[in-house]
Parts: structure tokens; sequence; C-alpha cells
């Protein structure tokens, strides 16, 4: 594939180029010769060209059109049909998702070149070992083309469409048509228009489980693709392209059999992933608060996550109505305590107990909910409640009540952390689990502030909020 470095100056960015080499000189003065119908049938033929070649597929289009002329003609073959038929048995007996890997361009169509590579044999090396890999995973693997050959963009849309695919990624490698060759990485496209399809979470966990297995360049992200392959399928679809030819360096290990095997694996492992996410609890402490809380109330609304709020006593009575949206909208309450006061609260079982049953009752009176779940205050072991933690557990279990600690921590009420140390963190203690509880303050303004880039940064992850059924994640009693 064709590409300028996306910069932007003064307002203007550069845009993606068409796919493939082209004459444009020649294109031109095809243009200048054409009738007006011709010339807004090829600029229409142009606009979703991207990533192939127009003029190349315009004549193939001519050629395949003489071929089934003749084959019409001929006497159908009943064997190859019906191994055509068994074989879509096959596919719709099995309930295994179906991959559509797609190494684009092919046969008269090379696509890009460098140092006498052709992008069209890269693509296809790549896309084989990708289909081994989830092979083995268990997924079933459509490739459109396993040969040198040509096969147009809306041919390949409409296999995965007929087959009722359901993920599909095309391969691709990039060019920069500049001076400096040193430009390199990967970057990845998805339309991000269409919300009838995951195609972002696709998107980014192809690309972030990529750049992880290569250690390669990390460029773009796009979610402006407006090829046919990203919009006229009926799946999610995203055009993931691994390298820049152009690039010398890069282009000797695009040829590497053993970087292109590392390739294929962030490419199946981000496949895996979208189909088999692990799951996050996201959990707020020490709310509610006046101003926070509603922001991040207002970021899971949209984008339709649903959270777990561990809620003080005292700013429940001071803040009503946010408690309230909190239960209105569909999140699990829990209870933290009445009053944050380690000191007083961690004194005695009786103690606990007092605060507790204040805070229980006051959430219930203004949200109507029968909290189920609590977490204590600093966790259910902690400097304060060495002596009295395993009593208090062993009350608050007799009466019913479920506790939950965490393993995975924004620490953003440590040493007052900036955004982006925030996500690092939380990024940092996920330890790729496949279940993780992550500890946050909704009375914390960064917090707040990133909240939408924690929800985008873990892809991998289904968020959902916590309930009596989950196995708690707990800290280690003291003996």
């Amino acid at each position: 594939m064709i590409t300028k470095e996306k910069r932007f100056r003064k307002g203007n960015r550069y845009k993606k180029s068409q796919r493939g080499r082209r004459n444009w000189f020649q294109h031109i003065s095809v243009i200048l010769l054409s009738c007006a119908a011709c010339i807004f049938s090829c600029v229409a033929t142009v606009s979703m060209a991207a990533p192939e070649n127009p003029e190349i597929e315009a004549m193939m289009r001519e050629k395949k059109a003489t071929e089934q002329e003749v084959v019409s003609d001929a006497a159908p073959d009943s064997a190859s049909s019906a191994a055509a038929d068994e074989a879509v048995v096959k596919e719709e007996e099995s309930s295994a998702p179906l991959i559509v890997i797609d190494p684009g361009h092919g046969g008269e169509d090379d696509g890009c070149l460098g140092d006498g590579v052709f992008e069209k044999d890269i693509n296809l090396q790549i896309a084989l070992l990708v289909k081994t890999r989830l092979e083995e995973k268990g997924f079933r693997v459509m490739l459109p083309r396993e040969t040198d050959e040509y096969l147009a963009k809306e041919e390949r849309v409409e296999l995965a469409n007929s087959y009722q695919a359901d993920a599909y990624i095309s391969i691709h490698q990039n060019t920069y048509e500049g001076s400096d060759k040193s430009v390199s990485g990967i970057e990845t496209w998805y339309d991000g228009t269409d919300n009838t399809r995951d195609n972002q979470r696709l998107a980014s966990l192809i690309h972030k489980e990529t750049i992880k297995s290569t250690g390669a360049n990390e460029r773009e992200l796009w979610p402006i693709a407006d090829f046919c392959v990203t919009g006229k399928t009926l799946m999610p679809a995203c055009l993931i392209e691994t390298g820049f030819l152009s690039n010398p360096e890069e282009c000797r290990k695009l040829s590497d059999k053993e970087y292109q095997n590392q390739i294929a694996e962030g490419i199946a492992q981000g496949i895996d992933l979208y189909f088999h996410p692990g799951t996050m609890y996201l959990t707020f402490d020490d709310g509610p608060s006046e101003e926070y809380t509603e922001q991040i109330l207002d970021v899971l609304k949209e984008k339709d996550v649903k959270a777990t709020f561990f809620l003080i006593g005292e700013y429940v009575e001071k803040y009503p109505q946010v408690a309230k949206r909190v239960a209105d909208e569909g999140h699990t309450i829990g209870i933290h305590c009445y009053r944050h006061d380690y000191g007083v609260l961690y004194e005695s079982v009786e103690s606990y107990l007092e605060d507790f049953w204040k805070a229980y009752d006051t959430v219930l009176a203004i949200t109507g909910v029968k909290a189920e779940l609590f977490r204590f205050p600093g966790g259910s072991v902690n400097a304060y409640n060495k002596d009295t933690c395993a009593d208090i557990v062993k009350e608050m279990t007799a009466q019913g009540f479920i506790y939950f600690d965490w393993n995975a921590s924004l620490e953003d009420t440590v040493k007052n952390p900036d955004t982006s140390q925030i996500l690092a963190n939380a990024a940092a203690s996920t330890l790729n689990r496949k279940k993780v509880v992550m500890l946050a303050h909704d009375r914390v303004e960064n917090t707040a502030l990133c909240i939408g880039d924690l929800i985008d940064q873990f892809p991998e992850y289904e968020m959902k909020p916590l309930n009596t059924r989950i196995e708690p994640v707990r800290f280690r009693l003291p003996e």
C-alpha cells in the first residue's frame, strides 16, 4: 500500500495516498478521452479502490468477464460442486468463529515495491502464518486467496459476507513516497463511522498485540478508513499495514520468516482476545463526589459500561442525587463505610459494625438499594485492622455480606499522579490476568479526566459490574 506520512501542519492533513503503483500520466489521459459518464464511473472506482490499483482492477474485470463467458458454455463440474457443498455444510456445522484473513493485492496487482520485494508476496506469507496460528487456537479461517492470484476487493468482501464471517482482517504493507526512507512502523485502519460493528475494538486489539509481539514503531490507529474491505463488510473489520517496504531495514525484516512469525503471532493474539476477552470489574471507592462522580457516570453511560461503586454514607447524605443516579443507571452499589476514619472504624468489631449499618441504612433510604457487597476502607488487611480484621470478616460473612478487595489499581490517591501516570499504573498492574478487579476513586479529578482513555486502553477486557455470583478477589488474611 502507498501512503504519505501523516502529519498535521497549518490545519492541513497529509492524507493516505492511493495504493499500488500508478502511472498518473496515463490515468489522466484516459480521463480526458472519456465521456462524462465514464468520468463519473472512474471517480467512483478510485474513491473505493484503495488499497487496490484501479487500472489493474478494470483490466481484470474485463478478463474475468471473458473467462466467465467461456465457462458458461461448458458443463458444470459435479465433483467440484459436491466438494464445495460439503465444505459449506462443514462450515455451518461448526460453532467456532470464522475469520477471514485477506492478503491484499495479488496476481497482476503487485501492490507497493521495496528492494525487489513485492507487497503481495509479503501479505500472503504473513496471512498463511496467521491462518496456522488461528487454526491452532480453534478458529475457522478463510483466505480469499492462498496463491499469487488476482481477486477484486468486491469479490473478497462478497465472499466474507456470503459465508457470514465473524471478523475480517486485511493485511497490507506500506510505503512512503517522500525522500525520507526512515519512516517505519505499524498502523491500523478501521471504519469509525459504523457503530453497528465493533470495528474499533478489533482494530485496537490487533494493533496493540502486533506492536507488542514485534516491538515495531507504533504509528496511528486510524478510524477514518473508507476502503471497500472495511466499509462494505458486514462483520467487524480492519486493515493492518505491518511495515514500510520503502524503508530498506524494515523491508528486510518484513521478508524475514522469524519477523513474519512475530507479526502473525500478534495478529492472531489480537483476534483471540477479541473473541475470548478477559473480564475487568471497574470499581470506585470513596464516592459519591459532587463533581467527579457525575463526570465518570457520563463517560460510563457514553461507553455503555457498568461499574461498581463502594459508597461512603456521609457523602451519600451530602450528594443524594448523585447516589440515586448511580443506582438508576444500573451500576452495582456496595458499602464502603459511613465515615472514612480508620482509627474509629477498626477499633473493634462493634465499632466497625456500627459504622457499617449506619452506611447501609443511609444508602438504602436514599437509593433504595439493599447492598450485598462491601469493601473495607484500606482493604481487608491494612495497618489499622491487624488485630480485628479476621473477626470482622467472620461476623460480616455470618450476616450474609460479601467483601471484595482488588488485584489491580490506578493508584490514583498515591502522590497525586497525573492522567498519564494513572493510565500507566492501571496497565502495569493488570499483569495479563483474565479476571481483574480494578481499584479507582471517584473523588479524584484526574481519574475522572482519564476514565474514557482507561476504558479504551483495555480492549482485551469486557467491563462488568460486580455481583454476588462472582468469586471474590481478596487479600490473604493473617494466620
